[in-house]
Order: C-alpha cells, then structure tokens, then sequence
C-alpha cells in the first residue's frame, strides 16, 4: 500500500484550493516573486559573469530565467504536486553550467538541461523516483551537497573582488567596499530582521549594494539604454542546441540534487498546509520540474528547483492557496517581456554577486555538512567514504590541464566537476565497502 503522510492539524487560514479576493491576490504573488527573486536572478548573473558573456547575453539570459521560471511554477501547481510551490534556479546547477558553458559552450548547456530535463521527467512520471533516491543515501547527498558550495567558493572570491572584470585590481578598494557592505546587509537582514523582510535578505541586500556602487562608478547603465523596452524571449538564444554526452552525464548529478531538495520541500509544504504527499505527489511533481527543465534549455535559461523560502513564506502568511502562487508565476512571465528590466539587473557590479554568495554558497556546505551530521552515523567505514569522497571531489578540479586534455573528454568533464567526482566516490564506495 502506498504510504500517505497527513498532518492532523492545518495552519493554514487559506486553503490550497481556495481563492483571494484579485488585489489581496496580486500582494500575495508578488510577495512569492520578492522572496524567490534575488536568488533565481542570481543564478544567470553569475553563471554569465563566470562563463564570460556580454551584457546584453546576460540580460537575455535573465529575460529566459524569469520566463521558464514563471512556466516551471505554473506547470508544478497545475499539472505536478499541485501544492503552492515556487520554482526558480537551482544553484546546484551552477558548476556544471559554468563548466559546459566555458570548455563546450552554451549551446551544450541548451542541449544537456533538455536531455536531463527529459530524464528527470521520466523518472518522475513513470515512478522510477523511489529506486533513484536509494542510491542518494545521506552520506552521499550531504558530500554532494557540500561539494556543490565548495566548488563555489572560487567564483564567490572572484566576484568578490571584481577579478573577472578588473583582474589587475585597479578599483579594487572600491569592490571591496561595495561587496562588504552587501554582505554585511544580507546577513543582519538574515538575522536580525522582522515579518516578510527577513524572508528577502539578498533582494535587500543586492539593492543596497548596487546604490552604493553607483557613486563608486562600479556600474555602467549604457546596456539598460542600448536594449529594447519589450521582447519575447526567442527559443535557443545560444544557436541549435548541442548534445553531448559529456554535457549530459555532468548535470544529471545536479539533477539528482535538485530531485532531493525538491522531495524535501514537497514533505515540507505537506507539513505546513496539513495536506496529504503520497508517491504520487513526488512523481508528478519531479514530472514537472523535468518537463520545466527541458522548457528551461530550450528557452536558454536554467535548471529549477522548489524553493524552500516560499515555503517559508507560506508558513509565515498562512495562505496556502496555490492559485496566489500561479499569480506569482504570471508576474515572472510578464518581467520577462521587459529587456531593459533583465539589462539593469545584468548591470549589478560583479561585487555585489560576491557580496551575495560569500554567505549563500558558504550555507550550501553547510547545509551538507548539517546534513552528515544528523543523518549518517559515523563509523570508521562512513568517515572513510565521506573522507575519500570530500578529498576526490575538491581535488579532481584542481588536476592539470594537461592532464585534462589527455584523458577522453567525457572522463576529463566528470573530473572538472568535484559534484560528480564526490558523489560518484561516495556511491561505489557505499555498494564495496
């Protein structure tokens, strides 16, 4: 028999079949885009800034976000969990899209999130979910989920500075200061703020430090004056999409990440809305992140995830009503048809990115390493594959290039992923040992 989790209490004062009055409705959408937003927009700004696009390409790549976003929710309240769930950018997808997108180029990126959306859809759909979480035991997702944060901290420093656009450091005082400053609003906002604000730490903080960094002279608005006022986002930005295996077979690991974070949030928001979440909740609500994520390639954004802040959000609101949630969506697709909107987001100084993810990226690894600690038991044999798998997976990345090259390009991508290299470790190391 199938197994049904129920909470016996609800907290909600709306329903998530019921409906808000238009205007409370809107309020209540645009309160899910305001939590979700600094991170989804977060995640193409700094995949662009790593992958080294243009300004324009980076703003075109925020117009694609926001749209196949907007289609991700829309299709996981009416066809997948059906519970008020926001999807936005997954940052487990971050260091396979950086690397794709800097040795094959983006146009893998396209063809590698529509292969893997599709997988993910199937194992969704046709139930295979409960067998793939079995080889995702928590030993091996905290190493995975930890790697992920780690593999990071280069691109956290790196914008930080402002080393990807002035790596001699001629204003370098001036990035320092700008992503200080951001930081430093981002945590108190985090943890000292009230009510809905605390729920928004990096839409706070990124719009403190981009204020600060317009007397610095750190921005420049000429790409917001140099882009149209209303677009549609067109499908395969970066050319025909190319599908190569070693593109594929790298973000599956980041797929297999979000499908656990995503289970996680559907339990979640079953505990907070008092709802039932059976196996086929799960299966259909992964069917539709699959289904968003090849939308997502196809369109040239990136991969989706539940988010746990709106969650959040809904506990904290007590409106569980997924039609509110799908006026949020609408509200995504409608900023996507604005370029000059994308542009001025594309134009936020690459120090207050690093103001941002200092702490963000920093949480992923925690959020493993909590992860380790709760669930797995440390026995010589786990600390042995949990030591092997961490050490593997920081240290693969860091082989030479020449290395690299001499080995067959599937083999040498797996290896420039430490995601893949630590997970793929702890899993054979979990089936021998």
């Amino acid at each position: 028999m199938e197994k049904v989790d129920v909470v016996e209490k609800p907290v909600l004062k709306v329903g998530i079949e019921e409906k808000v009055e238009p205007a409370k409705a809107f309020v209540f959408g645009l309160q899910h885009v305001l939590a979700m937003f600094g991170a989804t927009v977060t995640v193409p700004l700094v995949v662009g800034g790593a992958v080294g696009l243009s300004g324009d390409q980076v703003a075109m790549m925020i117009q694609a976000v926001l749209l196949a976003m907007g289609i991700a929710t829309l299709l996981q309240t009416l066809i997948g969990t059906r519970y008020p769930i926001v999807q936005g950018s997954s940052f487990a997808f971050i260091p396979g899209l950086i690397s794709i997108g800097s040795t094959i180029g983006m146009a893998a990126v396209q063809g590698a999130l529509i292969v893997g959306g599709l997988i993910e859809g199937l194992v969704g759909w046709l139930g295979i979910i409960g067998k793939v979480r079995k080889l995702f035991t928590p030993l091996v997702t905290g190493v995975t989920i930890t790697l992920i944060g780690f593999s990071l901290a280069n691109v956290a420093l790196m914008n930080f500075f402002n080393a990807y656009a002035d790596p001699n450091g001629t204003n370098v005082w001036k990035a320092v200061l700008v992503a200080t400053v951001t930081f430093l609003t981002t945590v108190f906002v985090a943890l000292k703020a009230n009510g809905s604000l605390k729920a928004m730490p990096v839409v706070v903080g990124a719009a403190v430090g981009y204020l600060i960094s317009i007397p610095l002279g750190l921005t420049n608005f000429s790409l917001v004056e140099s882009l149209p006022m209303l677009s549609i986002p067109k499908p395969f930005p970066w050319g025909a999409p190319v599908f190569d295996t070693a593109a594929i077979f790298i973000l599956l690991f980041a797929f297999m990440v979000s499908i656990i974070e995503s289970v996680g949030d559907y339990h979640a928001i079953a505990t907070v809305t008092g709802a039932e979440i059976t196996e086929r909740h799960i299966g259909r609500g992964i069917g539709a992140e699959g289904l968003a994520c090849s939308i997502a390639g196809f369109l040239g954004a990136c991969g989706t995830t539940s988010y746990s802040e709106n969650i959040g959000m809904v506990a904290l609101t007590k409106v569980g009503s997924r039609h509110v949630v799908q006026i949020g969506a609408m509200i995504l697709i409608f900023l996507s048809l604005f370029p000059k909107f994308a542009g001025l987001l594309a134009s936020m100084p690459a120090p207050v990115l690093g103001g941002l993810t200092l702490a963000l990226y920093g949480m992923i690894s925690v959020t493993g390493l909590r992860l380790i600690k709760e669930r797995v038991e440390f026995t010589d044999r786990n600390v042995l594959i949990l030591a092997a798998a961490l050490i593997a997976g920081l240290g693969a990345p860091q082989l030479p290039e020449s290395l690299f090259h001499a080995l067959p390009r599937i083999i040498s991508s797996i290896l420039e992923s430490g995601m893949a290299v630590g997970a793929i470790t702890a899993i054979i190391l979990e089936r021998i040992l």
